[in-house]
């Protein structure tokens, strides 16, 4: 039995490559998608609604959480509506503040209130999510979005700050905590055992799932095989007396 099969928590695939959420949307582990305008932009996406449009028929049966990029927050809250209304499995991504640094509570209090499921997103503190607690409709479905691994960039163990987050929520029984920007799949574990519901996993952590429960003796004879290999092929040698 894998340690896979001892998961809770579920994995969103994270990227703007339309081919890859079609065959991503194959995989049993994965559950749902997300993105965002800067992986839309590597990718080459050009028009932002006829893309998101595509993703939503492409995974009809996953949600598929999208992300307002306006700054004002009346204009945030008519992106929102208009993205809400383009399927059922749509999440509207609401960033927790605007470029000024000023929380968009008034955006999650209204969304949330008329129906929309809300991923708010680019939390990184504790006090962020208390907020969101706030004015967030205890009666919504939302995803609350944390960075840890871009808190974990910063030299901070986002460990307990994950299990502080997962309190803050305790008065909104339907909000999701998620474990957003893994650097490792080991952060997949991390993120189950404080209790988050939803992690964020891109193409390449994805395959390393393969990984997990691999013999290690095994892995280190293939990893010295790869060192001897690379070096015959590259004709090193070393002069000896």
């Amino acid at each position: 039995m894998s340690r896979l099969d001892d998961l809770k928590i579920k994995i969103f695939a994270d990227g703007a490559n339309l081919d890859k959420i079609r065959v991503l949307a194959k995989n049993p582990m994965v559950k749902g998608f997300t993105t965002n305008p800067t992986l839309m932009k590597k990718d080459g996406v050009t028009d932002y609604e006829d893309f998101a449009r595509e993703i939503i028929a492409a995974v009809p049966d996953f949600p598929v959480s999208l992300e307002v990029f306006a700054d004002d927050f009346d204009e945030m809250i008519a992106q929102g509506r208009a993205i809400a209304s383009w399927g059922s499995n749509v999440n509207v991504k609401v960033p927790v503040m605007n470029t000024k640094g000023e929380f968009a509570g008034k955006v999650i209090e209204v969304l949330s209130s008329e129906g929309a499921v809300l991923n708010v997103t680019a939390i990184m503190t504790v006090e962020q999510v208390e907020k969101i607690a706030a004015v967030l409709n205890p009666n919504a479905s939302a995803i609350i979005s944390v960075f840890a691994g871009r808190i974990a960039d910063t030299g901070v163990d986002p460990l307990q700050v994950m299990e502080d987050c997962k309190a803050a929520l305790k008065g909104h029984p339907k909000a999701e905590l998620l474990w957003a920007s893994p650097r490792e799949l080991l952060n997949v574990f991390h993120a189950d055992q404080v209790g988050c519901q939803i992690i964020t996993v891109t193409d390449d952590l994805l395959k390393k799932l393969a990984l997990v429960d691999k013999d290690l003796d095994l892995y280190s004879r293939e990893t010295v095989q790869m060192f001897y290999n690379d070096a015959a092929s590259s004709s090193f040698s070393i002069q000896t007396a």
